[in-house]
């Protein structure tokens, strides 16, 4: 019974490799006939026709033989129902001439034996079916954040490498300012101090947020050469200190704001206690 079992998954599978098949078919075919067009006005090469006109065959063959995949495999579920019928009548038999002739317990451990042997085949049919559904996961690319698509270089169709850039997805639900403050100007700044940030782009449109943090270095010591100071004369340029601002909740919620605007932020600080 388990083998009849392990054949209907088979068929189940041999119809689905058969849908597959039959949809790269479709496609294979409509991709040649685009393509026959185009190398009649000369646009692609020969051998791109060629390589499409090839693909197309080899799609048709997989079609024609995920099919008779498919007969076979109801082939085997009927064998397997006729096995199971028999092997219930040999099993009554058995029991009938082991009750006679003594012969029952080797029968029986013939019989378990068989069950055990399928038993694992179905183990393994159940670690293919896992690896199916973990193979169809790979065909799905989920964004890591939810935002809006920029500087999208990828179509339909296009055969892409790992690693390959395809677009950049700009995040519009965590947006934060940042704002370079003077050294001279962080006395009172702290972190979860409201800001008031002004956008030039929207003719000073104002947005609330807090400090999260100042950063642990100037600007420039985090530059590609920074500056030294250390021989010669020096001369004391005031630096300036990344502070990350983030908006308060709701603060954008027609994410009308883009990375790279200008804007002016005020921090609401403490009177001074010197």
């Amino acid at each position: 019974q388990r083998d009849v079992d392990a054949a209907k998954a088979r068929v189940q599978l041999a119809r689905a490799r058969a849908n597959e098949a039959q949809a790269n078919d479709a496609k294979a075919a409509k991709d040649l006939d685009r393509l026959k067009r185009l190398v009649a006005k000369d646009e692609i090469s020969q051998q791109q026709y060629d390589s499409a006109g090839a693909a197309a065959d080899a799609a048709k063959a997989a079609l024609d033989s995920a099919q008779a995949a498919i007969q076979e495999a109801g082939s085997a579920v009927a064998s397997a129902e006729a096995r199971v019928r028999q092997a219930r009548g040999s099993f009554g038999q058995a029991e009938a001439e082991a009750e006679a002739a003594n012969a029952g317990p080797q029968e029986v451990a013939s019989t378990r034996a068989r069950i055990a042997a399928a038993a694992t085949r179905i183990g393994q049919a159940k670690a293919s079916l896992n690896q199916a559904k973990l193979n169809l996961e790979y065909t799905t690319v989920k964004a890591p954040v939810a935002g809006t698509v920029s500087r999208k270089n990828v179509e339909i169709g296009q055969v892409v490498q790992p690693g390959q850039p395809l677009m950049a997805i700009v995040s519009l639900d965590e947006v934060w300012i940042t704002a370079n403050f003077k050294e001279t100007q962080l006395d009172r700044i702290r972190p979860g101090q409201p800001v008031t940030i002004s956008v030039d782009a929207y003719g000073g449109e104002k947005f609330s947020g807090h400090v999260e943090s100042i950063a642990a270095a100037t600007g420039a010591k985090f530059s590609l050469l920074p500056p030294e100071n250390a021989s010669g004369n020096y001369v004391k340029v005031v630096q300036r200190i990344p502070v990350r601002i983030t908006l308060d909740r709701n603060a954008d919620p027609q994410h009308i704001l883009r990375p790279g605007m200008s804007v002016v932020a005020r921090v609401k600080v403490e009177e001074s206690r010197k």
